[in-house]
This record gives structure tokens, C-alpha cells and sequence, in this order.
């Protein structure tokens, strides 16, 4: 069973998810660290409720960057991490934790990458700039983080076709669905470890 960390800003949807599918005994794994830089998160409440250890790591808290980063070590290492999934935060993962945690770190992003991603592209952005430029299709992709936004090797990716009479609204309800069926597909494949990487390219074994 592998040990797994959360990091999240907001209410969590994915978050939520994937500890559905573990409540389940569909993922081999266990959330037992919620880390967030918002105390009013939604995240944060759902963890609380559900004996989710909580940290919050920001920069009221933590107003120097060293000791900051060095505390999400410290964090990780006392609940012995194996996985860190990002689900809706916030802030870009410390050099120090993206090195420790090569390929152990996984994001889900509102688009078909590398299409739309990078800084600045989250949330409704990515779909309003997907309307924008008239695509028949957008998607989710489940990515491995690294030091680049957004670059990291391609878990998995599902598409969806855009409607005629698509609003950003709309799109945006499509790929979280989307989103919540790819993330914890590939959180599973990990905790039975049938995600194998070779030459920054990713294969998943059956």
C-alpha cells in the first residue's frame, strides 16, 4: 500500500475523488497528508472530517523560503510519501521536493497538453483559451511534474468534442468528469506500480 500526499488550494474535486476510489478498495494506497496553503480550503475541511492528517505551508506561516521548503520535506518524510498528487494547488512545487520525488509527483490539467499549459494557464483560463481558438476538442491530461509547468511526461490524456453552442461553463463540467476518471486510473496503476518510464516516455502494464 503506498502512502500518499495531497496538496490542494480549493475545494479538492479530485482530491475527493480519488479517496472515493480508495474508501472503495479500487486504489491500493492511503491519503494520509492533506498539504495546503489555504486554512479555509474546502480541502482542508473534507480532511479533517474524514482523520486526514493536515499541514498548512505558506507564506504567512512560513515567511522564509528555505524554511518553507525545507518543512514540506520534513512533512513528507515523517508520513513516509510515496506518491504526491496536486489537485488544485496553488503554488509551484520547490526544486528541493520535484528533485526528491522524480516521477513520484502527478498532476491533472484541464487540457490536452501540451496544448494550453504553462504558467498562467489553470482553471477556466485553459477553457476560455480552448473556446477562443475554436478547437473541435479538448480534454484532461494527467502529467508527471517536474520543474517546467505543465512539462512533465504524459500519464494519460482522454478527449472530449466540443458543441457547437460550448461555453466555457459547460466545457469546464465536461473535463472535470473527465478529470475524475483519468486521475485516479492513473493513482491506481501507480500504487500497483504498472507505471514504467523510460526516456521521459511513459507506459502503463495492464
Amino acid at each position: 500500500m503506498k502512502n500518499i500526499a495531497v496538496f490542494a488550494s480549493g475545494n479538492g474535486s479530485n482530491f475527493k475523488a480519488i479517496y472515493y476510489k480508495i474508501n472503495d478498495g479500487v486504489i491500493n494506497g492511503k491519503i494520509n497528508l492533506l498539504v495546503s496553503n489555504n486554512p479555509r480550503a474546502g480541502a482542508v475541511d473534507f480532511a479533517y472530517k474524514n482523520d486526514i492528517n493536515v499541514k498548512i505551508v505558506n507564506d504567512v506561516r512560513y515567511p522564509n523560503e528555505n524554511k518553507k521548503n525545507n518543512e514540506y520535506k520534513n512533512i513528507l518524510n515523517l508520513h513516509k510519501t510515496d506518491l504526491i498528487l496536486l489537485a488544485g494547488f496553488m503554488k509551484k512545487i520547490p526544486k528541493n521536493i520535484i528533485k526528491k520525488f522524480n516521477n513520484k509527483i502527478m498532476n491533472v490539467h484541464p487540457s490536452l497538453l501540451p496544448k494550453y499549459g504553462g504558467k498562467g494557464f489553470y482553471g477556466i483560463n485553459v477553457h476560455k483559451a480552448v473556446i477562443d481558438s475554436n478547437d473541435h476538442f479538448s480534454g484532461a491530461t494527467v502529467h508527471f511534474v517536474n520543474e517546467e509547468y505543465d512539462k512533465g511526461p504524459i500519464i494519460i490524456q482522454k478527449k472530449v468534442k466540443l458543441e457547437v453552442d460550448e461555453d466555457y461553463n459547460s466545457l469546464s463540467e465536461k473535463v472535470l468528469k473527465i478529470e475524475h476518471t483519468i486521475y485516479p486510473y492513473a493513482v491506481r496503476k501507480f500504487c500497483e506500480e504498472n507505471i514504467i518510464i523510460n526516456k521521459n516516455k511513459v507506459y502503463i502494464s495492464e
